[in-house]
């Protein structure tokens, strides 16, 4: 059986992802920030089903040091981290505050940084692990009014090429997920600016985030197939696979945007193998399927 932390697991994709693990075989910890608000009932449930919750703010490192090392601790061990937390941002790229991108940095990013400082001194220790993390589709191009969310995301993935390098000597996979918009509360809890000197100074073009915001939204009720459950099987089908032979970047999305993404990537696979394989270090990617996407 093996092991399974997952952090935001009370979150659109965190909940499905747990239970689907559990019903694997898995035994399954989830984060939470804390068990009272409105993910009580969400936690709830999961842990009726079996999840370990575990409470930590990974916008603090003390507080995540313990909680992660508490979530070894109740599992028994540690076999795979899901970086999954995460907040989304919307609007005018110039109405948003630095304070406000400084929010949505600490926990995409600085997050990340925190829980992977608490967790991988555990998994190198053990010489084997998996480390999957929640990225987006516009982690990897900039669309408009979610420019300091892409931001976000376009340094996540470039810190987990440097992971996915630096770790393979230590046993320890690398692999990012790039779903496309989803339904889920996520959009309820998404960082949106609050300059309205500003953004009366656009005149009607200020306008246009919420239009666009409901277009997607029609878009989306209207893809059936684009829904977090389709993260949960991806998680599970990655999991599946042999050790060593997991793609690097998996693009899950049904709106037609997925095949574009899926291109990029394997262009930036070759230019990144041809790249290491020039300065002798192509053997730091070897921990992924040679594909490198899927």
């Amino acid at each position: 059986m093996k092991n399974v932390l997952i952090t935001g697991v009370a979150g659109g994709f965190g909940k499905p992802t747990a239970l689907a693990l559990l019903e694997k075989g898995y035994s399954v910890a989830g984060s939470v920030r804390s068990r009272n608000g409105r993910n009580a009932t969400t936690i709830a449930e999961l842990e009726a089903s079996g999840v370990k919750i575990v409470e930590f703010d990974v916008t603090d490192s003390a507080s995540t040091e313990l909680g992660v090392r508490k979530a070894i601790d109740q599992l028994g061990g540690l076999d795979v981290l899901f970086n999954n937390a995460g907040i989304g941002a919307y609007g005018i790229q110039e109405l948003m505050s630095v304070e406000d991108m400084m929010h949505v940095f600490d926990v995409n990013v600085l997050g990340v940084q925190r829980v992977m400082r608490a967790a991988l001194p555990h998994l190198r220790a053990q010489g084997r692990g998996t480390v999957i993390y929640t990225s987006s589709l516009i982690g990897r191009i900039a669309t408009p009014f979610y420019g300091t969310y892409s931001a976000s995301k376009w340094a996540l993935e470039a810190i987990v090429e440097c992971y996915r390098t630096e770790l393979s000597g230590f046993g320890i996979e690398s692999c990012i997920l790039e779903p496309g918009a989803m339904p889920t509360a996520f959009f309820d809890g998404m960082v949106t600016p609050k300059d309205e000197a500003r953004e009366s100074e656009y005149g009607t073009f200020a306008e246009l985030p919420a239009v666009s915001k409901t277009g997607l939204a029609e878009l989306l009720k209207a893809t059936s197939e684009q829904r977090p459950e389709r993260i949960a099987e991806t998680v599970v089908n990655l999991l599946g696979k042999p050790f060593g032979d997991k793609p690097f970047r998996t693009v899950v999305d049904y709106v037609g945007v997925g095949p574009e993404i899926e291109r990029y990537n394997a262009v930036l696979h070759d230019v990144t193998r041809k790249v290491l394989t020039n300065f002798g270090m192509e053997q730091m990617l070897n921990l992924n399927s040679e594909a490198g996407i899927s």
